[in-house]
């Protein structure tokens, strides 16, 4: 019964695009013969479902074959880098310079979809799926209509043979999904060298803007109040033998500084590894997180040891700025977090109890682009009224 109600599954999602095409072709039967839309009408609704169901069929048919044979087929959608406003006002997509926003937004999602490799790949295999994995699907439904038809017109031989092709291919028909969808789904070897490529650009940019801000806020910060404190001492050198109330007030005020700046320093070594994340991995380190949120966060965790730095790392401020959107957007109360680990990926998830809605964008999206430098994944699930929940995945190796 299982493998012929997937062998059904298939066979629909196959034939989402072929079903189109035949509504088309009836509607301009139906117009007739006079109709100068008679034939053009099929053909442009034809194409535009091909081109409009492509990404759908094909996300359906890998959540499909990813849920019964663990096969995970990655998408390789080409993501779109992000829209940043420029000194001059003007906004630079990564294509073109526009006035506003929404015009360099709109510009941009024109440019990505149509110039991804990934949406011509779709297009191609559900043009290839119908008369490959839908025809062989399709025999154990077929069987069965026959075996139907056949009893009810008395055709007894019919029907018993339509049963035995229903019932015995059922457990095999779905499986040829598999296979195809590996053949004609999986991104090629130049695809994938150009996504590398473009996460390594990105890798390199998030990089020197990290860098710049820790400069920046060196600058700022820590060194300003050290040269203060500099002066200070000197001014307090001088004063130590003609004023020396003045000289100890100097010096009461330059060790609050030399505190301060202290403090500062460490809130900054703590933003770029958090001491606890490198002497005690990544649990402890989100236990601590949790403790400091404020937030009512319960952590449950399965790892059974050390994974490397980077990894930690990048899932440690993952789960961070996860919660400080779960504060600051969801209104939440409470997080529940969850991190497991397998063989090959390390998954957290957490969920919040806020008012759900979100979409991706921002800071999601920033998460997820340097989560592709891991081969990381990222999936969103917040209906309104929440919960809102989101799943890291990383491939790992533990240590």
């Amino acid at each position: 019964m299982t493998g012929f109600l997937r062998a059904c599954a298939v066979t629909a999602v196959s034939m989402l695009v072929p079903g189109c095409w035949a509504a088309a072709v009836a509607l301009g039967i139906w117009w007739g013969a006079a109709n100068p839309w008679s034939w053009v009408a099929p053909v442009v609704l034809g194409c535009v479902a091909t081109v409009g169901l492509a990404r759908p069929v094909c996300r359906m048919f890998r959540a499909l074959v990813a849920r019964w044979t663990g096969t995970v087929i990655p998408a390789g959608y080409r993501e779109a880098p992000p829209v940043v406003r420029m000194s001059t006002g003007f906004w630079w997509n990564g294509f073109t310079y526009e006035r506003t926003r929404r015009d360099a937004l709109l510009d941009q999602q024109w440019r990505v979809r149509w110039r991804d490799p990934a949406r011509w790949r779709d297009v191609r295999f559900v043009l290839i799926a119908p008369f490959t994995a839908g025809i062989a699907a399709a025999v154990p439904p077929a069987g069965v209509v026959v075996a139907v038809l056949g009893f009810s017109w008395s055709a007894w031989l019919v029907g018993v043979l339509g049963l035995v092709v229903g019932v015995g291919s059922a457990p095999f028909a779905w499986r040829v999904a598999e296979p195809v969808a590996v053949r004609f789904l999986r991104p090629s070897l130049a695809s994938r060298v150009e996504e590398l490529t473009a996460q390594r650009a990105d890798a390199t940019i998030a990089q020197a803007a990290e860098i710049s801000r820790i400069e920046r806020d060196l600058h700022d910060g820590a060194q300003a109040r050290l040269v203060a404190l500099g002066l200070a001492l000197a001014t307090a050198e001088k004063l130590m033998e003609t004023d020396p109330e003045q000289a100890k007030a100097l010096l009461r005020d330059a060790r609050a500084g030399a505190t301060t700046s202290l403090a500062e320093l460490r809130e900054l070594v703590k933003g770029i590894c958090p001491p606890v994340l490198t002497e005690r991995g990544l649990v402890d380190a989100v236990r601590a997180l949790a403790l400091d949120s404020p937030l009512e966060v319960t952590v449950h965790a399965d790892v059974p040891g050390r994974l490397e730095q980077p990894i930690e790392s990048a899932v440690y401020f993952g789960i961070a700025e996860l919660l400080t959107n779960a504060v600051k957007h969801a209104e939440a109360t409470t997080a529940q977090i969850t991190i497991t680990q397998d063989d090959t990926h390390v998954v957290a998830e957490v969920e919040d109890n806020g008012h759900g809605g979100a979409i991706e964008g921002g800071g999601l999206t920033g998460l997820r682009r340097r989560l592709t430098a891991f081969d990381g994944t990222l999936d969103l699930t917040s209906p309104p009224g929440g919960p809102t929940r989101v799943t890291i995945g990383v491939p790992c190796a533990s240590s």
